[in-house]
């Protein structure tokens, strides 16, 4: 007899969307064979549209709460992302428990991440020497706009006009794809996340899963708005074949082909390409010239270490054993060319911060979004960066640090973000330093600023704070209803401000112990 799917997941924040269990799937000791498709049957409710992210104001602080709140008001949207993303958290931890030297592997990748950074520079020469003598041609940028212009070079020099590239958040992090539209050169992704976003003219929502956000009429919304599939069709199959079909003949006709990089081994000089579809194959072996994009933190010394970020990596950020491709890239193919770009657009003036360098540490895995209970339920898109979730909080004010200060705010430091990092990363820790850093150097709104001023200096007097509380208590218990939730009081506007207790624990302790020490 088969095992009922509430049995085997039990945890399901929202059972009614359980879908009917699979009798072909494979199993494993009783439990089914995790891949990376999601557990959760689709909605089937009144369709609604798909809220977009947060508003961009030059350098003005992101309004994450803003884009959040639009984003919470898509009840479909919010309760597929969610449960989108928890089922992924459910899966890894699944993953976890299959693997009995887990914690030890993470220690390891830890460890092995932060020897690397810490000798980045052996490292990066040690990669370049080898790459060079495996027959690539090896460049370096500094910033966004010399990887930008270094890669324009290299297109122009082979007469390249349209590239075909797989998901790398290094190129959205650069703005390539824009940049490349300026100068008259086509980009076409090949992922197809990505492509949805590419089409939709928007960034991705997550660094593993870039359209997570989207329900499938979105994507059906988008798909016959921009290759003429059937508005009213919305299965997943039809719509990835449609996409495979309107997207092959531009991958066979590309003139150059590009990839990210998942791990760089310095030992070699090769690199590795995880991906679920194949897409980096496609790109880096159909056009003759093939381009990476490399961060230079990605660096890793020895190929015994890839063993150990391979098994981590895809249980991580999917909760399946092992990524469908795996792809080792060592020199050109016959009659071809293949150019690194090592990146650095900020890395090397991270390395340098004292509190937040181990977050070069990170290997791209999405496993702090898919537990973070603000990312699920608010969306990528409401962080306004290339990097959303708590991974993003950390990352974005190095960046900018104005632009981004709002971010470190929304977290509830609940520490789970930092419980799933598979390298270790202290990122809750990071959170409240980065908090601590815009407060002292006045990034926070002046109301804020302002208003936690007056705490402190009622909080450091404890006859004061005590008369406060007295006094809103009283006030809580015989104040009209409108007088409390008005516009000012920010907690009243999603929720009830509690009933005032009888007796603070103050008078209590009076009354009942302090007579007894």
């Amino acid at each position: 007899m088969s095992t009922p799917p509430e049995m085997l997941y039990p945890e399901m924040l929202y059972p009614e969307l359980l879908a009917p269990f699979d009798m072909h799937a494979i199993m494993r000791d009783g439990r089914r064979l995790d891949h990376a498709e999601a557990a959760s049957k689709p909605l089937r409710s009144r369709p609604e549209p798909q809220p977009r992210g947060a508003k961009g104001h030059g350098k003005r602080p992101i309004d994450q709460a803003e884009a959040a709140a639009r984003f919470i008001a898509a009840p479909e949207h919010e309760k597929m992302h969610d449960e989108r993303l928890w089922d992924l958290r459910q899966k890894r931890d699944r993953e976890m428990h299959g693997i009995t030297e887990w914690e030890e592997l993470r220690s390891l990748a830890s460890a092995i991440k932060e020897h690397t950074l810490t000798h980045l520079d052996e490292y990066l020469e040690q990669f370049e020497a080898n790459a060079v003598a495996n027959g690539v041609h090896v460049h370096w940028a500094k910033d966004a706009a010399e990887h930008n212009r270094v890669v324009q070079g290299i297109l122009s020099d082979h007469g390249a006009k349209s590239l075909i590239k797989s998901k790398s958040m290094l190129t959205e992090e650069c703005g390539f794809r824009p940049y490349m539209a300026s100068v008259g050169i086509e980009v076409i992704e090949t992922d197809l996340g990505e492509r949805i976003q590419q089409l939709d003219n928007e960034d991705p929502s997550h660094v593993v899963v870039p359209a997570v956000h989207k329900l499938r009429t979105d994507v059906a919304e988008v798909f016959a708005r921009t290759i003429g599939t059937d508005p009213a069709n919305n299965d997943v199959h039809y719509l990835a074949e449609a996409q495979r079909e309107a997207t092959r003949p531009l991958i066979l006709a590309a003139d150059a082909g590009m990839t990210g990089c998942n791990f760089a081994v310095a030992e070699t000089g090769t690199f590795v390409v995880c991906t679920n579809e194949g897409n980096a194959d496609l790109s880096a072996n159909v056009p003759k010239l093939h381009i990476a994009s490399i961060g230079i933190e990605k660096i890793i010394p020895r190929l015994e270490h890839l063993a150990v970020f391979v098994r981590l990596l895809s249980r991580s950020a999917l909760g399946s054993p092992v990524t469908q491709y795996t792809s080792h890239f060592r020199g050109p193919r016959e009659g071809g060319e293949m150019h690194i770009v090592l990146v650095d657009n900020g890395r090397s003036e991270r390395l340098g911060m004292e509190e937040f360098w181990t977050s070069l540490k990170c290997i791209r895995c999405g496993a702090c979004m898919n537990t973070c209970p603000v990312y699920r339920r608010s969306g990528g898109l409401s962080y306004g960066a290339t990097y959303s979730g708590p991974i993003g909080l950390i990352i974005d004010p190095t960046f900018n640090e104005r632009k981004f200060s709002n971010l470190p705010f929304t977290s509830t430091l609940n520490g789970s973000c930092s419980n799933v990092c598979p390298v270790k990363i202290n990122i809750h820790e990071q959170i409240y330093a980065w908090r601590r850093v815009l407060v002292a150097r006045h990034e926070t709104p002046l109301a804020k600023r302002v208003e936690m001023k007056a705490a402190g200096e009622l909080l450091s007097r404890p006859a004061a704070y005590r008369a406060a509380i007295a006094a809103a208590d009283v006030a809580l218990a015989h104040l009209p209803r409108f007088v409390i939730y008005n516009g000012l009081d920010a907690w009243g506007r999603h929720r009830e401000v509690p009933h005032p207790p009888k007796q603070t624990f103050h008078s209590w302790y009076q009354a009942n112990r302090r007579e007894k020490q």
